[in-house]
């Protein structure tokens, strides 16, 4: 059958409140987005069959919610479990076992309400050969890869701070971005030192919230409140690397980013030129660099300097992270829902800075050090 005939389409999507939540749990922060999500498509929890979940079972957040789902995935590889949920209810809905799947997200990152500890367990991989030599949180897992990749590809600390500047025009005034001020290259290598190479600013904000995503069939959501602004899934591909970020296979590029991209472009039938808006994972300054050169937008070692001439900023040829993305805007602990929602956003034409003529756009997600690794191509256009 044709793509179109396999349309799958977005037909509601919403977040919560953003930043300090202490009053909601995460289980709480998944019926909020989930309430959500379903007025903005003009639905009830009686019209869904399929539910997705990271982390807590997605049995535990049905029965939470009153409804028993026909299918469910509990699929859980951290921050782009969210991009790997919206391609396997695709392929759900296309195999007849569901209809209408609700793809949710919620994380007290900032409050810790209703969020039990999650310590690498002593019989992994990283709690046998990294955690024990103090590889054990993401500033001083991430460390390594940047100083290679700048040493390799000549990367300096300028155009690595250059990443927040560029994402700073985006977020600049936006209520709901938890840092919304203009910044500069100074302002950045200025702020405290976390883990070498990365300065504060160059590391996510920490906040707490949730997100939701109907997912359905292309005709079904042509019956929708949100009929008139279809966002479709063109294309998706997930891959992943070593579960250890000492054994990637190259600590310069990741394999999961070219691999996963690749394949949603692929089934997109898209070329680089037909993006018109990109989100890529940043849960620190460096993963857009990354991201850049292993998804082929720009050649080895071109990222930095393609970031710092503006390509990117408002008015820029590539629009990226264009609500300031996990550095500025908002980041849970698991943040490929915000992204995925921005890029909705975006080709409805109702973000807060909007891009002006966007049709398709691709979202790029990771989990872990470079572990795991989802691609969605969305698009306002069914063909």
């Amino acid at each position: 059958m044709s793509r179109k005939q396999h349309a799958i389409a977005i037909a509601g999507a919403a977040e919560t409140d953003l930043g300090a939540l202490p009053q909601l749990s995460e289980l709480d922060l998944r019926a909020d987005a989930a309430h959500r999500a379903l007025a903005d498509a003009g639905l009830t929890l009686a019209d869904v069959d399929g539910i997705t979940s990271a982390v807590d079972s997605p049995i535990d957040v049905a029965h939470y919610l009153g409804i028993t789902p026909s299918w469910y995935d509990g699929t859980s590889v951290g921050g782009c479990s969210f991009l790997v949920h919206v391609r396997h209810a695709a392929a759900a809905i296309h195999a007849g076992l569901c209809t209408t799947v609700l793809v949710l997200h919620g994380q007290s990152g900032r409050s810790h309400v209703g969020r039990v500890p999650r310590p690498a367990a002593p019989f992994t991989m990283a709690g046998q050969f990294e955690t024990p030599y103090g590889v054990a949180t993401p500033p001083n897992m991430f460390t390594l890869p940047m100083l290679r990749f700048m040493k390799e590809t000549g990367t300096t600390h300028e155009q690595l701070a250059e990443v927040v500047v560029a994402q700073s025009h985006w977020a600049q005034g936006n209520p709901r971005a938890s840092r919304s001020k203009l910044l500069t290259v100074g302002d950045v290598l200025a702020s405290p030192m976390i883990a070498y190479p990365f300065h504060k600013l160059e590391c996510c904000v920490v906040t707490d919230g949730g997100g939701a995503l109907l997912i359905t069939s292309a005709e079904r959501a042509r019956d929708l409140r949100r009929c008139g602004t279809p966002v479709y899934l063109r294309g998706a591909g997930e891959s992943c690397d070593s579960p250890l970020v000492s054994m990637m296979d190259d600590m310069t590029s990741a394999k999961g980013f070219r691999l996963s991209s690749r394949a949603a472009f692929a089934q997109a039938g898209i070329r680089h030129a037909d993006v018109d808006h990109l989100m890529i994972y940043d849960a620190f300054a460096h993963l857009p660099l990354y991201g850049l050169e292993d998804m082929g937008f720009v050649g080895r070692g071109e990222a930095g300097a393609f970031i710092a001439e503006g390509h990117t900023r408002p008015g820029g040829r590539l629009p990226l992270n264009t609500h300031g993305g996990g550095l500025l805007y908002t980041h849970t602990g698991m943040y490929g829902m915000f992204a995925i929602l921005e890029s909705v956003r975006q080709l409805r034409g109702e973000a807060f800075r909007q891009v002006e003529h966007v049709r398709t756009s691709v979202v790029q997600g990771v989990g872990g050090m470079f572990t795991a690794a989802a691609t969605l191509v969305l698009s306002n256009q069914s063909d």
